[in-house]
């Protein structure tokens, strides 16, 4: 993908397991992790690096590093009203992606137009990709902690680098909350985004959640607001 935004950031993210699953799917007792991220829960990892409701992270695109591969745990949940039972979640093991992202400002949010300064938030997102991040990094659940490191996108090798073409099927692309809407039937919803990923050469090129071609709305929500009546700022600077 060639590059056309200056406050692009490249790190890479690894941990012990992983699980990027659709939401709705974790309703049941048992969990079983897709083949790769989902955009969402990159675009969580990438916003527990730096984020601010100024700008909306896009992950453009991303790397796999290691051999995709799984394994199966008896889980036992935590019930509140007692009981004995086993799970089974199945997760990815040993991964390494390498990602690559810029931000946009937040055309929802007129509010925080004092907040546009794109060196100040592209400068602090370097740093904090330097430090690991701001928050504690999860690869798709809590239990599943990541680790961040920069890292130039294309570096190194990938085990998948002599690998043409990998279709996916159709899957879970991610969630687009009310703050963030692209359309006018965005507006006040929460909508789930469904695309195809297609991986090659170990890359994967994200599409943008407006141009995901399956859209369904879940439920109707209120956009969280961040001024007061005489449109003061409520969030810290920097």
């Amino acid at each position: 993908m060639k590059i056309t935004h200056a406050n692009v950031v490249e790190f890479e993210v690894y941990g012990r397991y992983a699980l990027f699953s659709d939401p709705v799917m974790r309703v049941g007792g048992e969990k079983c992790s897709y083949q790769i991220p989902t955009y969402e829960a990159l675009k969580g990892i990438v916003s527990s690096i730096y984020w601010k409701p100024t700008f909306i992270w896009y992950i453009d695109e991303v790397r796999v590093m290691n051999p995709i591969q799984t394994e199966t745990k008896g889980i036992r949940p935590i019930k509140m009203n007692g009981g004995n039972t086993l799970s089974f979640y199945t997760y990815l093991k040993n991964v390494r992606y390498q990602v690559r992202a810029h931000f946009e400002w937040n055309g929802n949010r007129p509010e925080l137009m004092k907040d546009r300064n794109e060196n100040k938030h592209h400068n602090i997102a370097r740093r904090m990709v330097e430090r690991g991040g701001r928050r504690d990094i999860f690869l798709g659940t809590r239990e599943c902690q990541g680790y961040v490191e920069p890292r130039k996108f294309g570096e190194g090798s990938s085990v998948y680098d002599d690998i043409n073409e990998w279709d996916f099927g159709v899957m879970y692309h991610g969630i687009t909350y009310p703050d963030e809407a692209y359309s006018k039937d965005t507006q006040g919803r929460i909508t789930v985004n469904l695309w195809r990923p297609v991986m090659k050469k170990g890359i994967i090129e994200f599409l943008r959640p407006e141009n995901c071609p399956q859209h369904k709305m879940i439920r109707k929500a209120e956009m969280k607001t961040f001024s007061d009546s005489r449109g003061n700022i409520l969030i810290e600077e920097g």
